[in-house]
């Protein structure tokens, strides 16, 4: 009876299996515990799968056998693949093609702008470096886009729903860039500008030399005016939000000079007044916080001159972001020298959000001021907690206008010629979420920080490291031990239930 009964629940066993394994081919589902869905398609991506009319075609050019540190990516690819194609209505196709077996494939995925890239590994106990492809070829309707790397840790599904979007769409929305008053130019912005010219046209727009904005812009950025604007085009700017416009705005009531270690507020210009009619109030003070960048200066040790990293209040780092569409994804931006922003209107027809915001222990000065490197800065430093460094505002005007503010318009700023300058990610991030949050036409907001995350230690207390450091190296062990303990109580229980006779 026991071999009998143990035969039958073998059996089933091994039915639930097969079952199990042929319904998984043709119900393919996974559950994603990730916390910010990484594993999910997003809704804007769904929509767009869903509204395609013609096929998208998509060569992964991808080298087999590579080394186990990247050798995932071809299985997450084929995987978020499969989810692409289950929600197109069979509108998307893929195909994985190795390269290395011919030349004429190396020189199909070359001159698809698939380049190879160059890879150590270990072969034979012999180290060796070998030339691979991790690539792939969007293809619709005669038109194509190519991601020439995939890598480990990028927003993958923002880059291949955007090049999809992107060779659909008929006609870009147009951006305009207010380079009127010596405001930001185009060749200032490169990361910002390489970011929206995937799915926007971006053109440069001076104030004084149209007579309006039209509406076929959907939205206007203006950052860092540095000379007195003239009513007529605030004018102008006025008449475009009243009539359903959009404006990004990013601009610092006060200057800083690390050279002369001076803080100073600018000259007036007429924004500060413009923004109060708007009910905003940008103040003259600089934020400090204690959450906040490093600098790097030079101290005098005995005989020896040593660069030291010394915490810079003045450059606020935000980690902590308020619930906003502009904020998801968002890890941390540093913005230095800013000014804080209040709103004073009493217009409650307007939807009002601030959306960054500095830590619990943070504060201002007055300026004009001197920054002392050296200071050791302490608690009562910081008695104004919370400062807003960047609003949005919604509802403007009849035909609802939007608007976001930011008090700090060198941010995004990389700079010309020999002053230019990498900038923080989560900067240019941020700039182009708000934008495509203002534009609301690619519904990809959510998309771009999506999978990408970077949180140092640095900003992690001793305490915290040890204990996540050793509760990873103990907590497995102690796991095994509490189940060993209660499969041993349970085994004891049933022999000693046998030997006083009970076998139920």
């Amino acid at each position: 009876m026991k071999k009998s009964k143990l035969f039958i629940q073998g059996s089933m066993v091994l039915a639930i299996i097969l079952v199990v394994n042929l319904l998984s081919e043709v119900a393919y589902f996974r559950i994603d515990f990730t916390e910010d869905k990484r594993y999910t398609l997003g809704q804007a991506t769904r929509s767009i799968l869903e509204d395609l009319d013609d096929v998208i075609t998509v060569k992964a050019y991808f080298t087999e056998d590579l080394p186990a540190q990247l050798g995932y990516i071809k299985d997450e690819l084929r995987d978020q693949f499969i989810e692409y194609e289950n929600r197109s209505n069979g509108n998307f196709v893929f195909e994985f093609i190795n390269p290395n077996t011919s030349d004429e494939l190396k020189q199909e995925a070359m001159q698809n702008g698939i380049t190879p890239v160059s890879i150590n590994v270990v072969e034979d106990d012999q180290r060796q470096q070998i030339q691979a492809f991790m690539g792939i070829l969007i293809q619709a309707d005669g038109q194509k886009e190519a991601i020439p790397l995939v890598q480990p840790g990028s927003g993958l599904e923002y880059e291949i729903t955007t090049s999809i979007k992107k060779i659909t769409l008929k006609n870009k929305p147009k951006i305009g860039l207010i380079t009127s008053n010596n405001g930001v130019t185009m060749g200032a912005i490169p990361q910002l500008f390489q970011q929206l010219a995937v799915m926007y046209e971006m053109v440069s727009f001076n104030l004084s030399d149209s007579s309006e904005i039209t509406p076929n812009y959907s939205c206007m950025i203006w950052i860092s005016p540095n000379d007195t604007i003239p009513s007529a085009d605030f004018d102008k700017v006025n008449k475009y939000l009243d009539k359903g416009g959009n404006l990004f705005l990013a601009y610092s009531n006060i200057s800083g000079n690390l050279q002369t270690a001076e803080i100073f507020s600018k000259p007036d210009i007429g924004l500060k007044d413009w923004l109060q009619s708007k009910g905003i109030s940008m103040g003259n003070q600089v934020v400090i916080d204690a959450s906040c960048a490093s600098v790097t200066v030079q101290q005098k040790q005995g005989f020896y001159t040593m660069n030291s990293q010394i915490e810079f209040p003045y450059f606020p780092q935000i980690r902590k972001f308020e619930k906003h569409p502009i904020t998801v994804g968002l890890e941390s931006m540093m913005l230095p020298f800013s000014s804080p922003l209040d709103f004073i209107g009493s217009d409650t027809t307007l939807a009002i959000n601030a959306v960054l915001q500095t830590s619990e222990m943070s504060g201002t000065q007055n300026t004009p001021n001197y920054m002392n490197v050296q200071k050791k800065w302490i608690e009562q430093d910081f008695t104004a907690p919370n400062q807003t460094l960047a609003l949005s505002m919604e509802h403007m005007g009849a035909n609802n206008g939007s608007m976001v503010v930011v008090s700090n318009g060198q941010f995004i700023n990389n700079g010309e010629g020999q002053q230019a300058q990498q900038l923080n990610m989560d900067n240019i991030n941020f700039a182009s979420n708000a934008i495509d949050w203002l534009s609301d036409d690619t519904g990809l907001v959510g998309l771009r920080t999506k999978g990408i995350t970077s949180r140092p230690l640095e900003s992690i207390d001793d305490g915290t490291k040890s204990l996540v450091k050793y509760g990873n190296v103990f907590s497995p062990i102690l796991l095994i031990c509490i189940y060993g303990f209660i499969r041993r109580s349970s085994v004891q229980r049933k022999r000693q239930k046998w030997v006083q006779g009970d076998y139920s």
